[in-house]
């Protein structure tokens, strides 16, 4: 190994912490679930992951100040809708405070009335298992019930932007083929 020495680094401070993390791109999702009155509720999240296969679990980071936060410490079950690389204008939408985010959006209803939205290239339908401290976030874990994927390549977020990707020239057929290194993965 040769070791060049260590590189200097600052107290993390939040404008520091955004542009750091920035740097590692994301999938964008909608999460989706119902107030008590049955009215659709969601927001743009692009701190998800899947957590684990057996049982099946995924988790996402909600920031308290969020109105979903209230919902989804309540509410039985919730939807993550991966969205499609040409729906950034949704994910906007979805971003924003105030106006009716649903306006004009087609979906469906999901499990727990969880909207389903159009044209996202897979559904995730989740209970809610468990809420875990995150600092100003909180770490909602579902427990996966429903899955459907749709085709179409994934909107991707990094440095404050979304990425347009090209479509890879390789097989889709070898794409979908699991691959030796992603046996270990929870995926």
């Amino acid at each position: 190994m040769i070791t060049r020495g260590h590189p200097t680094t600052a107290a993390p401070d939040a404008a520091s912490m955004r542009r750091a993390m920035g740097q590692f791109a994301s999938g964008v999702t909608v999460i989706t679930t119902v107030t008590a009155d049955r009215e659709p509720a969601g927001c743009t999240v692009s701190a998800f992951s899947s957590l684990s296969l057996d049982p099946p679990l995924v988790l996402a980071c909600i920031d308290r100040g969020r109105y979903l936060h209230q919902l989804l410490g309540t509410a039985p079950g919730f939807a993550v809708n991966v969205l499609r690389s040409d729906q950034g204008e949704l994910a906007l939408t979805f971003a924003r405070p105030g106006a009716d985010r649903f306006a004009g959006v087609i979906s469906c209803l999901g499990r727990h009335g969880a909207p389903l939205l159009d044209g996202a290239i897979a559904h995730i339908e989740c209970d809610r298992e468990a809420l875990l401290d995150g600092g100003d976030h909180t770490i909602v874990v579902g427990r996966v019930r429903g899955l459907a994927t749709h085709d179409g390549e994934p909107l991707i977020y990094t440095r404050g932007a979304f990425l347009d990707i090209p479509t890879p020239a390789w097989d889709r057929a070898r794409a979908d083929a699991p691959h030796e290194w992603l046996l270990s993965a929870p995926w």
